[in-house]
């Protein structure tokens, strides 16, 4: 007798829908058969189009349209019946066309797609595309991932926070979801019982909270009101392991507990860590909700059917803002970077009123690593903020050696032993190349360790997990070591090394220059026996500087090395764009924020309810959740408006009044540093009380962002296949740089060219005076140079760009709008390959 699978609709709402053999099941399973998950969508316009104005976008099929409004009369975003009628036509259309055969339909997406997500062959894909109603067939592929004092550092206490009320009311009535890894329900961030100013639901928020063993009843509360899981795809690809990974909402990993509390964790939960006190939290929106919708797992990452699931459940549900600190493993292929199925619903989901925040990727320095592509979509860079832990070791010969480390200092000078010479009998280098990682006591010649500061080698294996610091603690606690002393092996570079808890005298000494300084004092100051060469004697000391307390630096913001960068590339040759990324920077470089409670993304944060962590994973909800009180002071605000809210607004200097620097390369970083350009920076950096007072906002609505990509050579196939929607149906097509965007970016300057910038004022009555700064090469001129604008009216800035001399590089340049009443708009400016005319 044949049995059932179950499909999971993009609610998580299970049914069975396919009887299938054992033979087939094991085949599925084993992926011996040649299966593969592929992205269906149809032409048919999904759910959220019919909520917001689909009567009259172009290119609408109306007769279809009006088919379904006499079916159905007004639909909501919660209609059930057309939720439930969408996933009938997928199934419909799958039982039609595959008759017979055998398939495994994991998501129907409803919402910002109208698709579904099926497991099939290739031939039946290819089927399956044959269809006039299949727009575009898709093969699923895989994602990746990508705070206590930075709400002082970005001034919101006396600055943004006192716009919207005071912290106890910032972010009020806006929903933020999160596309992560879970969160941690228990935790004090996510309490709603902790300010005695009430946490009113939104109304238009339908989301669920779902329930299992994981995440029992009453995980969810005002405050965290919406939370699901998406895991179809690894799932049936069997790799998903619900012991490790959590067949819930629950966060397994860390990651995502650590960025929803970034964004809006509750105020003035105070960060104990190793039983050291190292301030108190909050988020950028301490008031604002959170919606939960776990999509990538510690193990496997996650991929874009499930993420696209999630995207489609949280716009359905009615967030205000999607954050997203997650990247594509690789830049999708196709015609462009643009066509991929996370882009293209999260068009519609802007389309919807949302504003998405997405990480832009851990893979910098390097020119065009960007990982976060689309205009509609506000890509978040890191940078550094001013506020550091830092330790020193002091050598016997008056050396001092800076390092990290969460860690008390020694009261006293104590000697230097390295692991590999406080061997026992038994133990060799020769029969343990890994010993002098210290990864376990019984190697080790207790007599020769105790009282000692033990010297421990940090090689490529801590990065990997095959090693950890809080191993090689163990160890040193276990010989009675006075304390312990890692250096960095010269194999590891390029990799970020967050201060971590050390829990007894210690230091991380994170430079394999510096390291080589240690080691060849030490090795200077041995004594050996002249005729065995045996150590007689261990002449080197030392003594370590706590790393409790912290510092700060003047010198931020700066962008960090490892932060991606542009140009924003445009498809797999890597033309570039005509768009600017990353939009802006904001912080993200040792971040301290709420930790799950079983989370194992950082080891030696196991078992902490905070941990600090670096990368635009953490920047990103930076932003969403400043995002959100522009929001609330803003209700009517477009996700293009917060958009140009923020970008007009960045800061260009750090804390001393200079240029913005940024990192260069992955060794020594601050040693290799120059001035921000806006491929590293964008605008610059966030300035979040200036964006709650932008005096002028740039607008692009969903048309404007079509016809971008209905400007593209060769687009309108494919466009047509994501969106169901026609080019031929709008006047006209534009480029990147013709995009209502607060940056202009022209890729290849051929020479000469003018572009046009629409702003609308949101203050009152000013007049501005426009200057600007030229790239080199380039002339610029702005028409008005001045201009008087009362609020709500519109201005049209022209920008005419002629071409001075030749060039192959981009260089760059700002226009800048001085307001009589105090604002400032700032406008990047990036052009490339510059083309001069030929006179004869």
């Amino acid at each position: 007798m044949g049995w059932q699978l179950p499909i999971i609709s993009a609610g998580l709402v299970l049914r069975w829908v396919l009887v299938c053999s054992d033979p087939v099941h094991d085949c599925i399973l084993s992926h011996e058969c040649g299966l593969a998950l592929f992205l269906l969508s149809l032409s048919f316009h999904p759910l959220a189009f019919f909520n917001h104005s689909a009567k009259s976008e172009p290119g609408l099929d109306n007769d279809a349209f009006n088919c379904i409004l006499s079916r159905f009369g007004n639909i909501s975003r919660t209609d059930r019946r057309y939720n439930s009628y969408i996933a009938r036509v997928h199934d419909s259309l799958l039982r039609r066309v595959l008759r017979g055969e055998q398939y495994l339909k994991l998501y129907s997406y409803r919402y910002v797609i109208n698709g579904f997500a099926v497991l099939v062959t290739p031939g039946q894909a290819e089927k399956l595309s044959r269809r006039r109603e299949v727009a575009n067939v898709v093969l699923d592929f895989s994602v990746r991932t990508a705070t206590t004092h930075t709400p002082q550092f970005l001034g919101l206490p006396h600055g943004a926070w006192t716009e919207v009320g005071g912290f106890e009311s910032a972010g009020e009535g806006i929903v933020i979801g999160f596309v992560d890894t879970g969160i941690d329900p228990t935790h004090p961030s996510f309490a709603d019982n902790i300010c005695e100013h009430p946490y009113p639901v939104p109304a238009r928020f339908s989301g669920i909270c779902e329930v299992t063993r994981d995440f029992p009843s009453g995980s969810c509360n005002r405050k965290l009101i919406g939370a699901r899981h998406f895991a179809a795809s690894a799932i049936t690809r069997g790799i998903f392991n619900a012991t490790q990974d959590y067949a819930s909402p629950f966060d397994g990993d860390g990651h995502g507990t650590h960025t929803a509390s970034v964004a809006a964790g509750n105020h003035g939960i105070p960060v104990v860590v190793a039983g050291h006190h190292f301030g108190n939290a909050s988020g950028m929106a301490p008031h604002s909700h959170i919606a939960v919708y776990k999509a990538l797992y510690k193990s496997f990452g996650g991929f874009a059917a499930d993420v696209v699931a999630a995207i489609d459940q949280a716009a359905q549900d009615g967030v205000d803002i999607i954050s997203l600190s997650i990247t594509p493993n690789r830049r999708p292929p196709g015609l462009a970077t643009f066509f991929n199925p996370i882009d293209m619903a999260l068009l519609s989901a802007v389309k919807a009123g949302i504003f998405v925040v997405q990480a832009a990727g851990n893979t910098g320095p390097s020119p065009k690593s960007m990982s976060s592509f689309s205009p509609w979509i506000f890509t978040v860079g890191a940078a550094s903020h001013d506020r550091g832990y830092s330790n020193s070791i002091i050598l016997g010969n008056n050396v001092t050696i800076h390092g990290v480390g969460l860690a008390p200092g020694t009261d006293t000078t104590y000697k230097l032993i390295s692991a590999i010479h406080a061997l026992n009998n038994e133990t060799s280098v020769a029969s343990d190349m890994y010993v002098g990682e210290c990864q376990g006591s019984s190697s080790f010649n207790q007599d020769l360790v105790q009282g000692n500061l033990l010297i421990c080698s940090y090689s490529i294996r801590f990065v990997l997990g095959l090693s950890t610091v809080k191993q090689a603690l163990q160890t040193a606690k276990n010989l009675s070591a006075a304390g312990v002393v890692f250096y960095m092996d010269p194999f590891v570079i390029g990799f970020q090394l967050n201060p971590v808890p050390l829990k007894m005298p210690g230091i991380i000494i994170p430079s394999p220059d510096d390291s080589k300084i240690l080691l060849q004092y030490y090795n200077s100051s041995l004594e050996r026996d002249g005729l065995t060469k045996k150590i007689i004697r261990y002449g080197a000391v030392a003594r370590i500087v706590g790393g409790l307390k912290a510092n700060y630096s003047n010198s931020a913001p700066k962008v960090m090395y490892y932060s991606a960068r542009g140009p924003d590339p445009e498809d797999n040759f890597l033309e570039d764009a005509d768009i600017m990324k990353p939009n802006l920077v904001a912080p993200g470089n040792f971040i301290w924020a709420a930790w799950s409670s079983l989370g194992t993304d950082s080891v030696e944060f196991q078992g902490e309810s905070f941990a600090m962590m670096s990368g635009t994973s953490m920047a990103a909800p930076h932003v969403a959740g400043l995002a959100a009180l522009i929001k609330q002071k803003f209700p009517s605000f477009s996700p293009s408006a917060i958009a140009s809210a923020l970008s007009t607004t960045a800061s260009l200097c750090n804390k001393t009044g200079g240029p913005i620097m940024a990192q260069r390369a992955y060794a020594n970083p601050d040693l290799n540093q120059s001035p921000a350009t806006p491929f590293d920076m964008g605008s610059g950096f966030v300035n979040a009380t200036a964006a709650l007072d932008p005096g002028l906002i740039f607008y692009s609505s969903y048309d404007d962002y079509m016809q971008f990509l209905c400007g593209i050579n060769g687009s309108a196939p494919v466009v047509l296949n994501y969106t169901g929607q026609n080019c031929w149906v709008y006047n006209s097509t534009i480029n990147g740089a013709d995009l209502n965007l607060p940056s202009i970016v022209i890729s290849k300057l051929n020479q000469s060219t003018t572009v046009q910038r629409s702003v609308i004022n949101i203050a009152g009555n000013e007049t501005y005076n426009v200057g600007w700064s030229p790239p080199s090469g380039v002339s610029v001129k702005v028409v008005p140079t001045r201009f008087t604008i009362a609020s709500g009216e519109r201005q049209i800035l022209s920008v005419y760009l002629n071409a001075t001399m030749n060039s192959s590089v981009a260089s760059f340049g700002r226009i800048r709008l001085f307001g009589n009443q105090g604002h400032s708009v700032n406008i990047p400016l990036s052009v490339g390959v510059q083309i001069l005319i030929k006179h004869y």
